[in-house]
Order: C-alpha cells, then structure tokens, then sequence
C-alpha cells in the first residue's frame, strides 16, 4: 500500500479522546513514505477544523488532508449544476461549504432546485417542511451521507438517516444519491488527494457499511477496525467481508509490513 484513506470518528480518536497508539501509528506510516487522507462522513464541521482538531490531538494536518461529506457535496453539485438553488437541513459548516461552492441557498420551496439532507442536531419541522415542499414540487433529493449513528465518547447519536427517512416517509420520495461512504465519490475526491489509483490504497474504518463497502466496491483494500461501531461478530456475519481486521489504527504499521511482505 502506498496509501492510506483514514475514517476518523471510531477510527483516529472518539470525541476528543484519541484512540491509543494512533499518533504513533500514523507518524510511522508517514516516515515510511505512505501517503495519508482523513475521511470523515460528518458534515458538523469544517475541513479546517478538523485539520485543526487532529492537530491539536497529536497528529499534524492540513487542511487539504481532510475529506467530509459536505465538501464532497459541495463539489458534487459544484460540478453538475453550478449556481443552482438549493436547501440543505444541516448546520452551518454544510451551509458555508455549499456558500463556497457558488450555490445558491434558499427557503422558497418555488426555488429550491435541490433539497440535501444531513446530519442536523438543529432540526425542526419547519426545516422539514420546507424540504417537504420543495420535494413535492419536484426538487432533486440529495443527502451527505447514510451514517444511522454517529460514535461519541459515551456511546451513538442519532446521524443523517433518520432526516433521510423522515423526507422519504412523508414525500414518498427516495433519496437520489449520497455522496459520503460509501459512495465512489467519496472515493474520488480522497484519491484525487492522494494522487494515486485505488488499487494501491487501503480503506481503514470501523463501519461494515460504509468503510469496508465502500472499500471492495471501489478497488480498495478493506481495513476494519475495531475501535468504533462494528464488532467481531457483525463482521463474522457480514455479506462483505473486509480483507484484514484489526484492533485498532494503532495496529497499522505492523498490518503494513504484513501486506508490503
């Protein structure tokens, strides 16, 4: 492997407690060359600031090292409609990424032209509603990622599925695409990064569902974790079965010796 596509919530840290040897592993991954991103499918802050939260944490990173569901969003759309009129349920890091992308954000159900769902610890039926409308009047329907629960330091938070479901249950409609894992855009906007094809990256995260899927659909080697969500025994269970499974991050310098041997 020559590079590596990080998850980061049950991955690299929970909350803002760091999984042990985390640090130490991806300093030694560096030194022997690899090349590493950081995946996130929480649209609840920035790239920036989690560039500056993994630094603060003990792991030096740029801004440009990060990928999340809202940039990959913003340049979704960026690319196949630039300057449409959207709504976006989700929290202001979404609205300022979409903002930068030269999308138009709008209330008016008679403008909205795409309605996104995402991760919104802020939502209200009024959001709904006007999601609702726009929907029935026959706006696109995208959401930023499919995440049921998202991991914190005491346990799982309600995530972006539940705003998805609450929108195809009232409008009849099904989400049209979702960008963040296990999408391949995810996959592109992270090698692209790299600067390298998938078939010499490796995906390391703790979802069955989104990392490891994500990874075997895409020509990636599929790394789980053990450190977040998914345990021993759903992967034992699993339709798709990652490729090599692991404690914890902490363990992938040595995993690295095994595939380069």
């Amino acid at each position: 492997m020559e590079g590596y596509l990080l998850d980061l919530d049950g991955t690299v840290y929970r909350g803002e407690r760091l999984i042990p040897g985390a640090d130490r592993a991806i300093a030694e991954l560096k030194a022997r060359g690899r090349r590493i991103v950081f995946l996130s499918n929480k649209p609840l802050h920035s790239r920036r600031d989690y560039a500056e939260k993994l630094t603060r944490l003990g792991i030096p990173t740029r801004e440009e090292d990060v990928i999340n569901s809202s940039y990959v969003l913003a340049r979704y759309l960026a690319r196949r409609a630039p300057g449409a009129k959207v709504f976006a349920i989700g929290e202001e890091p979404l609205l300022a990424e979409l903002r930068r992308a030269s999308l138009i954000l709008t209330e008016n159900p008679e403008e909205i032209e795409y309605v996104i769902a995402a991760f919104d610890r802020t939502f209200t039926y009024r959001k709904l509603n006007i999601a609702f409308q726009a929907l029935r009047r026959g706006a696109h329907f995208l959401a930023t990622n499919p995440d049921r629960t998202c991991p914190v330091e005491d346990g799982e938070i309600p995530d972006a599925a539940g705003v998805i479901a609450a929108l195809e249950a009232t409008t009849g409609r099904e989400v049209e695409v979702v960008v963040g894992k296990p999408s391949r855009y995810m996959v592109e906007a992270a090698l692209e990064v790299l600067s390298l094809p998938a078939n010499r990256c490796a995906m390391v995260g703790d979802r069955l569902e989104t990392d490891v899927v994500m990874a075997k659909e895409n020509g990636l080697v599929a790394i789980l974790t053990l450190s977040g969500v998914s345990s021993r025994g759903d992967f034992t269970a699993a339709r798709i079965q990652p490729d090599y499974v692991i404690e914890s991050v902490a363990e992938l310098p040595a995993l690295d010796e095994r595939m380069r041997g």
